[in-house]
């Protein structure tokens, strides 16, 4: 990717800001549409044209997604760094709603992780009938105990 400068007015075309800043052609038009990227100026052939400000948004959204934030929370995000003044408080709240989330994520992972590493375990390495399988059984909704309350009742399994 290539250092954003600010000593000369840079003109992009579209292919060269997604290289710049990393991000697919059709992701920096759908930001466009969804007006999370302001539309550019076009050329007289109709060719949009970028600047300076918009790879710096683009590479602060597409910052803001790699740490997981949903499209609302990096507006929001957006909205606050476009503020000359802000309250920190208000990216913070935007921040321990995502990590709130991100804890939760973790704990479920935690909980796959730990019955797929039973169900391993339990494996057995011979030849036996695919009923007695402990993988093929924990993703077999019908014998896995799979409610639809998202519980797993089998070996006390909670999800």
């Amino acid at each position: 990717m290539r250092a954003v400068t600010s000593s000369r007015a840079e003109i992009l075309p579209i292919g060269e800001l997604s290289r710049c800043s990393g991000v697919n052609i059709e992701t920096i038009r759908y930001y466009e549409r969804i007006k999370m990227l302001p539309a550019p100026p076009r050329t007289a052939s109709g060719r949009r044209i970028y600047g300076e400000t918009d790879l710096r948004i683009l590479l602060f959204v597409r910052r803001a997604r790699e740490l997981g934030f949903h499209l609302e929370d990096v507006r929001a995000l957006l909205r606050l760094r476009a503020r000359r003044t802000i309250r920190c408080a208000e990216a913070s709240e935007i921040a321990a709603r995502h990590l709130r989330e991100i804890r939760a994520k973790v704990r479920d992972l935690k909980k796959i992780e730990r019955l797929l590493a039973e169900a391993v375990a339990r494996c057995p390495r011979g030849a036996i009938t695919s009923d007695r399988c402990p993988i093929l059984n924990i993703v077999d909704i019908q014998r896995s105990g799979f409610h639809q309350s998202g519980s797993l009742s089998r070996q006390g399994h909670r999800r």
